[in-house]
């Protein structure tokens, strides 16, 4: 099964990282597992272009449409067995120490 994991900032960090995985050794790992399918960084929240549109016209907004404090700064496609494995594959993520990781099971339409 796909999963989207989402790698969020957090307003509360952990402060120990004396534990935290190196982000090298996660991708590397993963990837030679074949559970990483891709993943990458995110430019800064303020080179985003939200896109709408409303009566039939495109408007453009600079930036993140929602104004928060915590930011979506990469993402991971994930194929694991079940939700277990990928929460296993999150929680071994370096950011699941300083921020934290969103999963959400990609539907086949």
């Amino acid at each position: 099964m796909k999963y989207m994991m989402f790698v969020c900032t957090d307003t509360e960090p952990e402060t120990d990282m004396s534990g935290a995985p190196d982000i090298e050794v996660w991708v590397a790992e993963n990837d030679a597992a074949g559970r990483r399918v891709t993943g990458s960084v995110l430019g800064q929240p303020s080179s985003a272009t939200t896109v709408r549109v409303r009566g039939g016209e495109t408007l453009l907004s600079d930036g993140p449409f929602a104004e928060t404090k915590e930011v979506i700064v990469g993402f991971d496609i994930l194929e694991c067995a079940d939700l277990d494995e990928a929460i296993k594959v999150a929680a071994a993520h370096p950011m699941a120490w300083t921020g934290r990781l969103e999963i959400r099971p990609l539907v086949d339409l």
